[in-house]
C-alpha cells in the first residue's frame, strides 16, 4: 500500500509541475558572463573580468548556461549575493541581462561537453532587450515547436529555470 500512495503522489506532483515551468527550448548561442560589480558603474573603474561560454536552453523567466569554470577570478559564482551579468549573442546583436544562479552540477566525462551547467533565474534586463529576447523566443519556437517538459527537465541538481 505504501508503493502505491507513493506512486500517486510521484504522478500527482509530476502532472502539476507541468504547469510551473516556462517552456524551455534548447539553443546554442554564445554568452559572455560576468559578476555584477558595483564598482564597475564608477567611472575609470577597471572592467569586471569575463568568461566564455553557451546557452545550452532559455525560456521566459531563466536559462542554463554550459561554462568551462565555476570560478571567475576568485569568485564563485554560487557563492555571491550579486546576480551574474550574461549577454547573449543573437543573431540581431547582442542582449545583455541580470541573471541569479540557481544551481549547477559539473559536466560528467562521458557527455559531448566539458566544464559546467549552471542553471539561472532571470532577474533583470532593459525593456528593449526584453523585447528582442521575447521575439527571439517566438522565433525559436516556429523552427523548434518543442519544448523541454518536465519529465526531461534537468536533474534536480541544476536548474529547471
Amino acid at each position: 500500500m505504501p508503493e502505491l500512495m507513493r506512486s500517486i503522489i510521484a504522478r500527482f506532483c509530476d502532472f502539476t509541475d507541468r504547469h510551473n515551468y516556462a517552456r524551455r527550448y534548447t539553443v546554442r548561442v554564445p554568452v559572455t558572463i560576468s559578476l555584477l560589480d558595483s564598482k564597475a558603474r564608477i567611472v575609470g573603474a577597471r572592467q569586471p573580468p569575463t568568461m566564455e561560454g553557451h546557452a545550452h536552453d532559455i525560456s521566459k523567466t531563466g536559462l542554463s548556461l554550459i561554462v568551462p569554470a565555476i570560478r571567475l577570478g576568485d569568485r564563485h559564482f554560487m557563492c555571491e549575493d550579486q546576480p551574474l551579468v550574461v549577454t547573449l549573442e543573437l543573431p540581431t546583436g547582442p542582449l545583455r541581462m541580470q541573471a541569479a544562479p540557481v544551481r549547477y552540477k559539473l559536466l560528467d566525462e562521458d557527455q559531448t561537453e566539458s566544464g559546467y551547467l549552471i542553471g539561472a533565474r532571470i532577474v533583470e534586463m532593459s525593456e528593449g532587450d526584453h523585447a528582442r529576447f521575447i521575439n527571439y523566443l517566438r522565433q525559436v519556437a516556429r523552427v523548434r515547436p518543442w519544448s523541454i517538459g518536465p519529465a526531461a527537465r534537468l536533474s534536480p541538481s541544476i536548474s529547471s529555470d
